[in-house]
């Protein structure tokens, strides 16, 4: 099973998805800290309403997350030394950095230093404090895409990561929430690519810190709720570690696709003066 946030004649919707078509679930507007896993497996399916996908505007998969965590340096090829660290690096984002799967990649024009980052995301669907390793997937609504875009001439400004991931409009999240049962990650390809070159190419059993791990870490110092996202690191080929260096710019198309999981394809554009 997956579900979408989507727009369909100026109003958003929670839909199931069949194929190439959505089946609205009544009385839900979107995945947020409202809609847990059970929730929406009560909902009533709309099948009466159902839309073809290709007449709707899909929206970022949580797009009233009250929590963005995100995890630097979690691929083994992309750590280096940092890949025998014993707690992950953590860093959060807002929910305005949100966009939809097929949306504009915003670049602003105060970095010239845009990075690509695909990553898995997991969404959130039942609340938790302190969360043991093996009940974390009991937790998990599903997983989707994201790219974790990065100005990484901001990112030098200090030892703090909060400058360079937070920007408006720079994080495309979807295009669907795949749920556990639907996806099997534990070996699942990722990869990035840029104007038709892949410039990333991984599976996910290079992670460091298992999405288990994640879950439990992180809900030890604070209460995971439905809606939140965990975004899972990047392995290596960003375009900042290459030489010469490769930046994104007006007019480039950049996919992420994870294996099982589905993928997004967005164009990057300058923000308008």
């Amino acid at each position: 099973m997956a579900y979408a946030n989507y727009r369909y004649k100026g109003q958003n919707f929670i839909g199931e998805v069949h194929g190439d078509h959505l089946v609205p679930l009544d009385g839900l507007t979107d995945v947020g800290p409202e809609t847990s896993t059970d929730l929406l497996a009560r909902a009533a399916r709309l099948a009466e309403s159902r839309v073809a996908l290709a007449d709707v505007t899909l929206r970022a998969a949580s797009p009233r997350a009250g929590k963005i965590l995100c995890v630097g340096l979690n691929y083994k090829d992309h750590a280096g030394d940092a890949s025998t660290a014993a707690f992950p690096v953590l860093f959060p984002k807002y929910t305005s950095t949100l966009v939809g799967p097929d949306d504009d990649i915003i670049l602003p024009p105060e970095s010239s230093q845009v990075d690509f980052e695909g990553e898995l995301a997991v969404i959130i669907g039942k609340t938790g404090r302190r969360i043991a390793e093996q009940d974390a997937t009991g937790h998990i609504l599903g997983y989707c895409v994201s790219n974790d875009v990065t100005m990484r001439d901001f990112q030098n400004k200090s030892h703090q990561w909060l400058q360079d991931k937070v920007w408006d409009d720079t994080t495309p999240l979807g295009p669907y929430i795949v749920t556990p049962a639907e996806a099997d990650i534990s070996k699942a390809g990722i990869s990035t690519t840029l104007n038709g070159q892949v410039v990333q190419e991984s599976d996910l059993s290079h992670l460091i810190f298992s999405i288990p791990a994640l879950i439990a870490t992180i809900s030890e110092f604070t209460t995971l709720e439905p809606g939140d996202v965990i975004l899972t690191g990047t392995p290596a080929g960003v375009g900042y570690r290459r030489e010469p260096p490769l930046f994104l710019k007006d007019g480039d198309t950049i996919t992420v696709a994870v294996e099982g999981v589905g993928s997004i394809t967005n164009t990057v554009r300058a923000e308008a003066a």
